[in-house]
Parts: structure tokens; C-alpha cells; sequence
């Protein structure tokens, strides 16, 4: 796949040997440089997969937690059918190794491997390779336009370099699979036999399937475009596409349902906004929030990412360079499906609510069912992420045609020069949530009372439970590190309909005092330490305040009682009729 299928691309046709072997080295250069661009930010000791402390102490938020919890159990629990099942973090209200955010690919991978080698955690190996992946894909995509080393390595370390990328490897990890992009991307620019092109879409769309559900829709929606492309030439060949147009996808859904998508029933437009929500804000590109030091802060969306999506000042400046390149000196032709596609990525990542500077405006009114199915796409923004890098490669494409590769790379040095300059202060911000940290982080429930309870209970019981429910980090964690199920979660998505009935059903069970055999109850508000008191027996079960957290320990004060060496049958369920009394 070395030649561009962008007609009028100056485009070197055949090197000698001599200057062949340069490239190669240009290659691992380029991964090298990401290599040390990950180090010097995110720092080598993230890398050791015993050490887990800088994902759990807490700087880096909530998120690392709730990966290293679903790999966690899933590592422990028994192979099943979906193999991406997770049964004992969530239990009732389910759960799967897709929605803990853990890269179903590399938990697959590392639990097959569990019999030789146990990791604890694999996110620092994840991180080091996003960024050598990142930087040599944009090694190649810009060695279709150039040979010259230096303009294929400094744009390469734009892409790098990018707070697109930098501000996803700094807590949402498998985010940072943006060299998927990069590959989709190279994949639309370049020719190669039919066979080795299917065989490498499906793999790339089967493969973005087991890593997040948000690159898929990307990297499927570029195939679609670049099938499309096939599909209007001349030399077309329809049994291929034909082909094409089943094994791909069908990849994808094999994929999902291996992870575990399909078994949540509901709740896929998530707990914190739906479509339109979390959109792209026609400022955001230009606003430098934390990242940038020359550019003046703007005014912005008041949602979670809306201050994520700033370019840098190098990777501005290189985009109306690229501009005035192509209009000066003409040549760059993209296909018009690319084009088309790039157009539907930014109409998504900008919604029907369009947001300037904060200020949003309903453009178009889209009915309820439409915008309820594509609630499943709430962060929205995110879909601007191909948009920046199509318009990275086509601004160097252009310069590269205007000025000839090498004055076109010496360009590319000075705008990374100022890249750097201007993305210090994000970089320095962000290399300190990733200081110095302890191998293994403390448990923050150290009472001597935890110690105990959790060797004598099957399981522990958040109520109420829920999305990052009161107190749901360190229950969790704990449970996790004894060995116990536990339904306190956070997860990418929730079905509201089981956390309802689970919610209740534990209500109930309090309040009549029908405790579920082999339960720890950890009360997270006053209607749970309410309903605790009124349905237990003082003699019998204990009521203790522990590290803060109250607690109904059913059982405690029985004779004998410890925790079964198997399984014991579950009390009866309390009638549905009776919930709404407590």
C-alpha cells in the first residue's frame, strides 16, 4: 500500500536502494520519538505491570480506577459465552468487560495468558504503544506525499504532539487510540490489491470493535467512505464489495458481542446528557483552557469535554499554512466520499444544537425517536478528532506540493517548535498527575472492622447502588482486593431499569429484615440506614459506623456464623407489591 490514490500528489515513484534504507530508519525513528515523547510526560514507571498505585491513588480521577476494577474481576472470573461477561462486578445490574472502558482486546489477550503470567495492569504498555503507533502512522500517511526525513518526522511529532491525543492518554486510556484513526485514514489514501485491502479493514474495524465504542463509528464510517470511493470507479469489482459489505461489519458485531455490548437492554445514552449535549463548540479548536500559553482563554460549552478539543498553536498556524499552500499552488484532489465522510464526522461532532463560544443555538429540530437513538453518542466532540487529522495531512500535503519536501519540512520544524512552546503549560499540568507513586496504592477502608467483615461475608452490597454511587470508589476497591463480587460499580453505561429494581429490592430486604444470606450491606444514604434499622435484629446482626461509612453486618452476632466455604441458596425475593412501602 505504498502508492496514494489522491491524483495530483507529487509522489515519489521509485527510490534507489540507497535512499530506501534511510526510510526504514525513519520508521523507527519515529517511534522512538514516541516512545520518549510518552516517557518524558507520562514518566517510566507507569509502565511495570505490577505496579498499580498510579492508577488507583487517586490524582488521575475516578476513570483508571474503573478499568483496573473491570479487568480485576474479569481476570478472576471463569471463562464464559460471550467470553466478555464480568458477572461479578455489577452482578444484578450487569456488566461486561466492554463497558468498564478495559480494551476488551488486551484483557482477552492477558487473560488467555494468566496461566504463565499474571498482570495486574496493562494500561501503562497501552499508553508507551498509542504514542509509538501514533507518531509512525503518521510517519507513513506523510510518506506518501514526501521522502524528505525531516518533513515526515516533525509532521509526524504534530500528530504526537497533539492535545487531542495527550489530553485522552492522561485518564480515558483507550481513547488514546487514535493511531486507528491514522491507519483508517492511510487505508483511504492509498491503493493495494482487493484482497489485502479487505483483509485489512476488517481487520482494523474488528480490532477497534475490542478496543472503545466510540473509534469504531469512526474507523467504520471511513471504510464506509473509502468503499464507496471503490464502488464509483471504473474497475470496480462488485463480488468483492459484495463480500466486503457483509465480512466487515460482520466483523464489528462479532467483535461488540464478544466484548459484551449487547447484554445491556437499555441505557445506552448513558446518565450525563444525550445527543447534543456534549457537542463540539465552534471556539473549541482556538481555546487554549490549560494547554496553551500565547492564545487568550474563550468562552465555552459547560459540558465535560468542552475544552478539549484545542489543536495547539503549531498545529494552527500549520493549517492556514496549508490553506494559503493549496490556494497559491492547487493540486491536492481528494475523492468526494472522503470528503462527504469527513463532512458527516463534523456535522455529528457539532449536533443539531450548534455551540459558539457557549452559546447554543437549535439548528435543526430533530425528532425525539431520532435524537433518542443517538443518544448512544453523547460525547459528540469526539467525532472531531478525524476531521483535525484529515486537515493535518492535507495542510502538509499542500505545503509539500507548494514548496517541495524540503523547505516543506523545515517549515513543519519551526511549526513544532511552536507547538512545544505553546503546549507547555498542559504538558507540565499533566505530567504531574502522573508523579512518583507507590507500586500498589493503600486501601482507604483500613478499619480493622473491613478486615474481618470481608472474610466472613460472600459479597458486599452498595444500597443504594448506582452510576459512581455515594461511596462506590472504595467499597469497590475493596471488594476487588478480598476476592468478593460487589455491586457498586461505575460503568460506561447502566440499564436504569435494573438499578431501579435492584435499588428497591435491597430497600425491601433491609426494611423486612430478609437479608440476603452471605451479604455485607454498605448504607449510603438515610433511607438505607432507616430501612437498616427498622428490619434488623440487635441480637443478631451489628449496625457499625467504619471508616465513616455506616454498615449492616446481617448474622454477625450468631454463634458459630462464618463465611460458607460454598455458595448458599439466596433468601426469597420480597414481592414487588411491597417495595414502594419502604
Amino acid at each position: 500500500m505504498s502508492r496514494a490514490a489522491l491524483p495530483g500528489l507529487p509522489l515519489p515513484a521509485s527510490l534507489p536502494r540507497a535512499v530506501m534504507l534511510p526510510r526504514w530508519w525513519g520508521g523507527l525513528a519515529a517511534v522512538a520519538m514516541g516512545l520518549v515523547v510518552i516517557a518524558a510526560i507520562y514518566r517510566p514507571g507507569i509502565l511495570a505491570p505490577w505496579r498499580t498505585g498510579w492508577m488507583l491513588e487517586g490524582r488521575i480521577g475516578p476513570d483508571p480506577v474503573q478499568y483496573w476494577l473491570g479487568w480485576t474481576y474479569f481476570s478472576r472470573a471463569p471463562w464464559s459465552w460471550p467470553p466478555g461477561l464480568n458477572p461479578d462486578w455489577g452482578m444484578e445490574i450487569g456488566s461486561s468487560i466492554f463497558y468498564s472502558d478495559s480494551i476488551p482486546l488486551l484483557a482477552f489477550a492477558f487473560k488467555a495468558l494468566r496461566p504463565l503470567v499474571e498482570v495486574s495492569q496493562y494500561w501503562g504498555l497501552w499508553i508507551y504503544a498509542c504514542g509509538a503507533l501514533q507518531a509512525f502512522m503518521a510517519w507513513r500517511i506523510l510518506g506518501l506525499f514526501t521522502a524528505d526525513p525531516l518533513a515526515r518526522l516533525a509532521g509526524a511529532a504534530l500528530f504526537l504532539v497533539q492535545p487531542l491525543l495527550l489530553n485522552r492518554l492522561g485518564g480515558h486510556f483507550a481513547l488514546g487510540g487514535q493511531f486507528l484513526l491514522l491507519i483508517a485514514l492511510y487505508l483511504c489514501l492509498t491503493q493495494a490489491s482487493t484482497a489485502r485491502r479487505v483483509a485489512a479493514w476488517a481487520a482494523l474495524v474488528g480490532a477497534s470493535s475490542l478496543i472503545h465504542a466510540y473509534l469504531l463509528p469512526m474507523v467504520a464510517g471511513l471504510w464506509a467512505t473509502d468503499a464507496l470511493a471503490r464502488a464509483l470507479r471504473a474497475d470496480r469489482r462488485p463480488a468483492w464489495l459484495a463480500a466486503e459489505a457483509l465480512l466487515v461489519p460482520g466483523l464489528g458485531l462479532a467483535g461488540l458481542w464478544l466484548a459484551g455490548f449487547f447484554v445491556l437492554g437499555d441505557g445506552l445514552g448513558g446518565t450525563w446528557g444525550g445527543f447534543g449535549q456534549m457537542q463540539l463548540d465552534l471556539l473549541a479548536p482556538f481555546d487554549p483552557s490549560v494547554w496553551g500559553r500565547f492564545l487568550p482563554d474563550m468562552p465555552h460549552g459547560d459540558h465535560l469535554e468542552a475544552q478539549d478539543s484545542y489543536l495547539g498553536l503549531g498545529v494552527l498556524l500549520l493549517l492556514a499554512a496549508g490553506l494559503l499552500a493549496f490556494v497559491a499552488r492547487p493540486g491536492l484532489r481528494p475523492g468526494w466520499p472522503l470528503l462527504a465522510g469527513l463532512g458527516v464526522f463534523l456535522a455529528l461532532a457539532l449536533t443539531h444544537r450548534v455551540s459558539i463560544g457557549g452559546w447554543v443555538v437549535e439548528v435543526v429540530a430533530l425528532p425525539d425517536s431520532l435524537v433518542s437513538m443517538a443518544d448512544a453518542l453523547r460525547a459528540s466532540v469526539r467525532f472531531f478528532w478525524p476531521v483535525a487529522y484529515a486537515a493535518m495531512i492535507g495542510a502538509i500535503a499542500a505545503l509539500v506540493h507548494a514548496l517541495g519536501g524540503r523547505r516543506a519540512g523545515l517549515v513543519l520544524a519551526g511549526l513544532l517548535a511552536v507547538q512545544l512552546v505553546d503546549l507547555r503549560p498542559g504538558v507540565t499540568r499533566l505530567h504531574g498527575f502522573f508523579g512518583p507513586a507507590p507500586a500498589t496504592a493503600a486501601l482507604r477502608l483500613a478499619d480493622p472492622f473491613w478486615q474481618k467483615a470481608t472474610a466472613r461475608y460472600e459479597r458486599i452490597r452498595l444500597a443504594p447502588t448506582g452510576m459512581q454511587a455515594r461511596h462506590w470508589e472504595e467499597v469497590a476497591v475493596l471488594a476487588a482486593t478480598r476476592g468478593l463480587p460487589t455491586d457498586a460499580v461505575y460503568l460506561a453505561r447502566l440499564d436504569p431499569a435494573r438499578v431501579d429494581a435492584l435499588n428497591a429490592s435491597t430497600k425491601a430486604r433491609l426494611a423486612y429484615g430478609r437479608h440476603e444470606p452471605g451479604s455485607l450491606y454498605v448504607l449510603g444514604d438515610e433511607a438505607a440506614l432507616a430501612a437498616a434499622r427498622r428490619g434488623m435484629d440487635p441480637a443478631r446482626d451489628l449496625l457499625i459506623k467504619a471508616d465513616g461509612l455506616w454498615v449492616l453486618a446481617p448474622g454477625w452476632h450468631s454463634p458459630g456464623w462464618q463465611r460458607p466455604l460454598v455458595a448458599v441458596q439466596a433468601a426469597a425475593p420480597v414481592p414487588e407489591a411491597e417495595w414502594d412501602r419502604w
